[in-house]
């Protein structure tokens, strides 16, 4: 079992943040995701790895230029909550919404579990 810092695990997430939802780079963000990642979110989605990416994919197809900022992080022991707002324009289909073409600002909170420098959980 490797030993990661608060600030170890606060880095981490901010890089999921950073390479996935604002990056699009779902390679080097599941480089970050443990064997086993579980997905806890009440979307219509696959489990795990997979549904991690569908979402993902799904926000950047409908959020042109989409931008994620960590607004705030929380840690204890392996948890970390990030509070994060989500910038871009709404030019495709989401969740059953016709595109706009409006810019949209969306602010949401998450909490992730780590495990041996790896995020093994996410809530959101």
């Amino acid at each position: 079992m490797i030993s990661m810092s608060i600030e170890d695990n606060k880095s981490i997430v901010r890089r999921f943040f950073e390479l996935g939802p604002s990056k699009g780079d779902m390679n080097a963000a599941n480089e970050l995701l443990a064997p086993g990642f579980a997905l806890h979110v009440p979307l219509p989605c696959s489990p795990g790895v997979q549904g991690i990416d569908e979402v993902i994919f799904a926000c950047r197809a409908a959020f042109e230029g989409l931008q994620v900022t960590v607004e705030d992080m929380v840690a204890e022991n392996d948890r970390v909550a990030a509070r994060f707002t989500a910038r871009g324009i709404h030019k495709g289909p989401f969740m059953g919404l016709p595109p706009t073409g409006k810019p949209i600002v969306m602010t949401g909170m998450e909490i992730f579990r780590l495990e041996d420098g790896k995020i093994a959980e996410l809530w959101g």
